[in-house]
């Protein structure tokens, strides 16, 4: 990842393509994280026979981490659609609504955390606004904000309807349940 504007976002360093190859390698064997790629759905771009190591398809990705002693219920979600051409059309909302329905469903995650910088007020949106995740603390040494959302019979509702409009996302690494 190359751009400024999703480093600054996102908070991360850029990689060298072995090197983010070699990061995804390592998820594979870690039991705390699940990561999905996020492939474009258009017909054009992504065909339902393309092939998976072709770059060119690849959107973002989204995760999540089980990475809070305290409550080993505890997911922290990230989104990164790093393709421009997709930005604001509803692809994180959507891709996010997927992996936290999974996370429910198959990892028994009960509470969601989301950090996001203060700058990125797309993503707070999409977490705040779409998702009713509630801002519970600031961070101003990150510049973040922290999100949380309980797993509750609400939630469950919303993210079941999301399951029916499925984007393309390809198996990486899942944690054990």
């Amino acid at each position: 990842m190359k751009s400024p504007f999703l480093q600054e976002m996102t908070g991360s360093e850029p990689l060298t393509v072995d090197e983010e190859y070699a990061m995804q390698q390592s998820w594979r064997t870690d039991n705390d994280k699940c990561t999905f790629i996020v492939l474009a759905k258009d017909g054009q771009t992504a065909p339902d026979s393309c092939d998976v190591g072709d770059n060119s398809q690849m959107i973002g990705d989204v995760n999540f981490f089980l990475n809070n002693a305290d409550n080993p219920h505890e997911a922290e979600l990230e989104v990164m659609i790093a393709e421009q051409s997709y930005s604001g059309k509803g692809v994180a909302t959507e891709v996010l609504a997927l992996m936290m329905h999974y996370a429910v469903n198959d990892v028994g995650v009960t509470d969601f955390v989301a950090r996001i910088k203060e700058t990125n007020s797309a993503s707070i949106h999409i977490f705040t606004d779409k998702l009713g995740f509630v801002e519970t603390e600031r961070a101003p040494v990150f510049k973040e904000v922290t999100l949380r959302r309980s797993v509750d019979d609400d939630l469950r509702r919303l993210l079941d309807q999301w399951t029916g409009h499925a984007v393309r996302v390809e198996y990486v690494a899942t944690p054990a349940a």
